[in-house]
């Protein structure tokens, strides 16, 4: 039997032996199995570097997510997140991709070297011998699924990829390395069968036995919300039968996409999403198992605060909280401190603002963003009947029943008055009340930032472009200083919250069954989250203030309602930028303008006037990323992506 080599490899040889990226074990003198298996403590560290390759969550300059797309927007003085800001304004390239994951550069990790390592685990680890075989099982059980989730993630920025299941030897044929792409189908059966094996064998733990040294490891509990992902992806539109990329063939002749499926078999892969879903929400309402709960802030060391700001720091606080039980799993590697402080206002008392020097304040959040929340009744601010819509940049005077919302007596936009608690939890705006952050002060603390105020944009540095902020990821203990010391709370950012396993299965459920019962089983859980978030259900809210009051009756209207609960619930969270391709819905807003407040006027009025910053022409090849120009060089065999 062959030896399973090193995975390292010098770029000389590789371009000699005209390997790619994907698909190569060299042959080195110093072999893996000489030392990295020797004994338990070496194997523990090639373990953990099998989860090294997972790529992060919370971090903007190895995420695309969070600053890529269009829900927070940068600064073009800002020089901190060059990368995400290409990736943005629609600058993506195939000779030098940004976050490149196919290859590891640019922002990206090497996903395919990680798969690489985690076969060379799997391979291996039965050789240590200082390992209980529940251990060495255990191990096993959450690199299957980490090498399942490299795959998913591939699959999902590029669309169909190589699966490899195993690895190649350098001494292999060419015609053995030089590798296809295998189909959508082909990547789905993989996964889905890899995750389902792996959960069957029943090795994974429960739950963290030793939250010291366990938080952000793989449970049973997370590889079904996995699971429960990957369906609720690859049963989306742009996944499932997608039309837009007939005639993407390879030199086989096979279409990678398989675009040609009916409506019942869509159905179907939408019904495998919704009992994956149901057994995720099984597992995590079961008090057997791995119970979760929605958080709610139950604090005391703000005294008798009332109902609104505990209902906003429970909003903040399902976020970041740090392993609260809303959290089903994090990333034990990513505690945000950067993230805070971009989110930061540039000031929030006039006595600071002329000394602080810190680069804060650049992360910017978009009109379009602020319109998506509902009403205090629950639907979207256009529908309902009762709020006025046409009136929303119109400056009002905020009186005590927007108490704990908008600053008394002071004058902001319409559009801030009587919106649903989520907005106020997650945005920062001028005159809006923003809990915490050193101020104990329920009321008082809000920015200013019209012309010449405290908060208003002085220094290059430190420009918000639109003139809000997203509040919801920075933690309220998090306090700057007058000058440039910054005190953090952190937390590990969440890969998973509750919330997202009972919207995707109230997603999966209303695409798969077009029936009465399916809505109200798939109701049933959105209400659950509009609940935490102090809105009505969905039949009360629409049924009273909706100017279309059917609409969750209807397969289509109701899908509509659970894609935008999505998008408020995990604002902020890198969600949006995956949710809108998946839904195929990229092309619509990708392409609405980027627009913010007149930051340069210091009259309300002429303050709160639409002001556009940046248009954005998406196109369809951009749904998916180019495979670098090299990789195609390398292996004639690599399809590259439509359009690139």
């Amino acid at each position: 039997m062959k030896r399973i080599k090193h995975i390292f490899l010098i770029l000389s040889v590789c371009m000699a032996s005209s390997c790619s990226y994907l698909d190569i074990v060299p042959d080195m003198i110093t072999t893996i199995e000489d030392n990295a298996f020797s004994m338990r403590s070496q194997a523990e560290k090639f373990f953990f570097t099998c989860y090294s390759y997972l790529p992060p969550a919370g971090m903007f300059n190895e995420d695309p997510a969070l600053l890529g797309g269009d829900e927070i927007w940068l600064s073009p003085d800002y020089t901190g997140a060059e990368t995400p800001r290409s990736l943005a304004i629609g600058d993506q390239r195939s000779n030098n991709p940004f976050f490149n994951y196919w290859r590891g550069a640019n922002g990206g990790k090497a996903l395919y070297r990680g798969i690489s390592d985690c076969n060379i685990f799997l391979a291996n680890i039965g050789r240590v011998y200082d390992i209980t075989d529940e251990e060495r099982n255990r191990w096993i059980a959450e690199v299957e699924v980490i090498k399942t989730w490299l795959h998913f993630y591939l699959i999902r920025m590029y669309g169909p990829v190589p699966i490899k299941d195993v690895n190649l030897d350098v001494q292999d044929d060419t015609e053995t390395t030089h590798v296809f792409r295998n189909t959508m189908d082909e990547c789905v059966e993989y996964c889905i069968s890899s995750i389902d094996a792996t959960i069957n064998r029943n090795y994974l733990m429960i739950t963290a036995e030793n939250q010291a040294t366990q938080l952000g490891r793989i449970t049973r509990g997370v590889a079904l919300a996995m699971k429960a992902k990957m369906l609720v992806t690859f049963a989306s539109p742009l996944f499932n039968g997608n039309t837009d990329y007939i005639g993407l063939t390879d030199k086989r002749g096979i279409e990678i996409f398989n675009p040609n499926k009916s409506e019942a078999e869509k159905a179907e892969l939408w019904a495998r999403a919704a009992q994956a879903c149901k057994d995720a929400v099984y597992f995590y309402n079961n008090p057997e198992l791995g119970t979760a709960e929605l958080y709610r802030f139950t604090g005391t060391q703000f005294g008798d605060i009332s109902e609104q700001t505990r209902l906003k720091l429970s909003i903040r606080g399902s976020l970041v909280e740090r392993w609260n039980r809303e959290v089903l799993w994090a990333d034990s590697r990513s505690w945000p401190t950067t993230y805070q402080l971009q989110a930061y206002p540039r000031d929030f008392s006039a006595n600071q603002a002329q000394s602080q020097v810190t680069s804060r304040n650049n992360f910017a959040v978009p009109l379009k963003i602020v319109n998506q929340f509902h009403t205090k009744n629950g639907v979207p601010m256009n529908e309902d009947k009762t709020w006025n819509y046409n009136e929303r940049f119109t400056p009002r005077i905020a009186g005590l029943d927007q108490l704990y919302y908008l600053q008394t007596g002071e004058r902001t936009a319409g559009m801030f008055f009587d919106r649903e608690p989520r907005l106020y939890a997650s945005v920062g705006f001028d005159r809006g009340i923003w809990f915490g952050h050193g101020s104990t002060s329920e009321t008082a603390q809000a920015p200013h930032a019209r012309s010449g105020e405290f908060t208003q944009n002085t220094i290059q540095h430190s420009w918000n472009m639109t003139g809000m902020w997203p509040k919801k990821p920075l933690h309220w203990l998090t306090v700057c200083s007058s000058v440039s010391t910054v005190t953090y709370t952190t937390y590990p950012f969440p890969y998973f919250r509750l919330p997202d396993i009972y919207l995707m299965y109230a997603e999966a459920l209303n695409e798969a069954y077009d029936t009465p019962e399916a809505r109200e089983e798939a109701i049933h859980y959105i209400d659950i989250v509009r609940e935490r978030a102090g809105l009505p259900g969905v039949a009360y809210s629409w049924s009273n203030y909706s100017s279309d009051p059917d609409k969750y009756q209807r397969q289509s209207g109701l899908r509509d309602i659970v894609r935008q609960e999505t998008l408020i619930e995990f604002v902020f969270e890198g969600h949006r930028f995956w949710d809108i391709r998946r839904w195929k819905t990229a092309m619509t807003e990708y392409n609405k303008p980027i627009t913010g407040w007149n930051y340069d006027a210091s009259d309300p009025v002429e303050y709160y006037s639409e002001r556009w910053i940046y248009t954005r022409k998406f196109t369809p090849k951009e749904y998916f990323w180019p495979i670098e120009d090299e990789e195609i060089l390398r292996n004639k065999n690599t399809l590259q992506n439509y359009g690139w």
